[in-house]
């Protein structure tokens, strides 16, 4: 479902992204990990279509990026670090407008039910821009799966929720992922990621330096092989 060859992102005389090879298999929920600076928002923004690599090949579902940017932007559910939201509309009126570009089959039916989802539909009514940030994330995650997306792409989405907003966004990924959607997700949570993704990968100086399944991998594993990837 998503490819990724060979991919180089310079921005001057400086590379964030230096060959990176990764592929994640249609279904398939992976966790990239790695310190601050390694590239991993770069990697997820180009992936996104929101950014042009500088070399190297990235598909998504076939599609060529970033020639088919269109295509690939209809699969997509994305949030990032930016919640993509109007702060003078409400909730509701916020999901209506992204709901009607993407053309989501009984919306009404289906904005009551991703609100429900994420713990907002009290404040369906209230201005976007009233709302605390993690209140925002939650309305920024209900916008990235309001159209049942193909893929997800999330960019250290529990940022700014508390415990059981985190909770509730497991539960949104887990039930996402057992419905068939692919998912990749940006993370500093080395438990979170063991818990919710099939494959780890992790990105070092803006290469893939460890790519592993997380069957059978323990906690205390996952962190000495991230620490030994990151120290070298």
């Amino acid at each position: 479902m998503i490819e990724l060859q060979a991919l180089t992102k310079t921005f001057g005389l400086r590379s964030v992204l230096r060959g990176v090879n990764l592929t994640v298999q249609s279904g398939e929920f992976v966790a990239l990990l790695g310190p601050n600076g390694a590239g991993k928002s770069t990697l997820m923004r180009i992936v996104a279509s929101l950014s042009k690599p500088t070399l190297g090949r990235v598909r998504v579902n076939d599609y060529d990026l970033p020639a088919r940017a269109d295509e690939v932007r209809r699969l997509l559910g994305v949030v990032l670090h930016q919640p993509l939201l109007y702060g003078d509309l409400t909730a509701q009126e916020n999901l209506s407008f992204f709901g009607q570009l993407y053309s989501v089959a009984n919306l009404p039916q289906r904005i009551v039910e991703v609100l429900t989802q994420v713990g907002l539909h009290k404040r369906r009514r209230d201005l976007v821009r009233s709302f605390s940030r993690g209140m925002t994330q939650r309305l920024a995650i209900a916008r990235a799966i309001l159209h049942s997306p193909e893929v997800l792409l999330f960019d250290e989405a529990h940022t700014g929720l508390d415990q059981e907003a985190s909770a509730l966004l497991d539960e949104v990924l887990r039930g996402v992922a057992a419905e068939g959607c692919t998912v990749l997700m940006i993370s500093h949570d080395l438990p979170r990621a063991l818990a919710l993704a099939q494959r780890i990968a992790i990105l070092v100086d803006g290469k893939i330096g460890c790519d592993v399944p997380t069957a059978g991998l323990t906690l205390p594993e996952l962190t000495q092989t991230y620490e030994r990837v990151i120290h070298g």
